[in-house]
């Protein structure tokens, strides 16, 4: 059954979720965004354009698999994808206050997979912890349906459209990962915090090796479904595995 999510998706690319997570929800994991950069500034590194992110939030916060595996947030995108699940990398990021020129560096992730019907290899989801509007940095996006010829030029596709992203804190959204996308940084006195999670399809490559996935999830977790999800590894877990072969989650 096609729903208005998949009508969207096909349409342009993304679909603006809205706001999906409660002023409760956003509180909790903006408490441990704020606690995970306070304890572990040695994970955070600067990151694009004048952000800083972790993108080993699983290990330095495992309770990040919380939001990673959110009901309300998995369901799309299993339904989006078509099939299971699979983690790919999750990134805690921060936009400072700025009082430079506007930027934007525009690009796609990956190319599209042209066998799957909306075109998805890999999702990304967006997640606002922050309000976002005209005035602050945000997540902007050119609009691409499945019905149109892929630019190759930025350029050319930019005439397509720019929709930027704005919404309350707790706001989500989910792209193809092969979208034209940018951090949009604009002259601001608020801070941006996001946490942005990408999902592929079990049965293909890894994405990248941005985030290293713990054996406590992949590899010693009692449910075999938490395993499927997380058991994708890239090069980065396998090597982290090779330097400590024997070592168990727990120890």
């Amino acid at each position: 059954m096609v729903t208005d999510h998949h009508a969207a998706f096909g349409q342009q690319g993304f679909v603006d979720l809205g706001c999906v997570l409660d002023p409760v929800e956003v509180a909790h994991w903006l408490d441990l965004f704020d606690e995970d950069r306070r304890r572990h500034p040695y994970f955070w590194h600067p990151y694009g354009y004048y952000q800083e992110a972790n993108y080993d939030a699983l290990v330095t916060t495992p309770a990040f698999d919380g939001l990673i595996r959110h009901p309300k947030l998995l369901s799309i995108v299993e339904s989006l994808l078509g099939g299971p699940a699979c983690f790919g990398e999750i990134g805690l990021r921060r936009m400072s206050a700025y009082s430079g020129e506007p930027h934007q560096e525009w690009h796609r992730d990956r190319a599209p997979w042209l066998d799957h019907p909306l075109r998805i290899d890999y999702l990304q989801l967006m997640v606002y912890l922050t309000d976002v509007d005209e005035d602050t940095h945000c997540f902007s996006l050119s609009p691409e349906s499945v019905d149109e010829p892929i630019l190759g030029e930025n350029a050319a596709q930019l005439r397509r459209g720019v929709y930027d992203l704005h919404g309350p804190a707790g706001t989500c959204a989910l792209c193809s990962a092969a979208i034209l996308h940018t951090a949009t940084t604009r002259p601001t006195d608020a801070e941006r915090k996001t946490v942005q999670i990408y999902y592929g399809h079990r049965d293909r490559a890894p994405l990248a090796n941005d985030s290293a996935i713990p054996a406590t999830l992949w590899r010693d977790h009692p449910d075999p479904e938490t395993r499927g999800f997380y058991g994708v590894l890239n090069e980065r877990t396998r090597l982290m595995l090779s330097a400590f072969p024997g070592t168990k989650g727990n120890a």
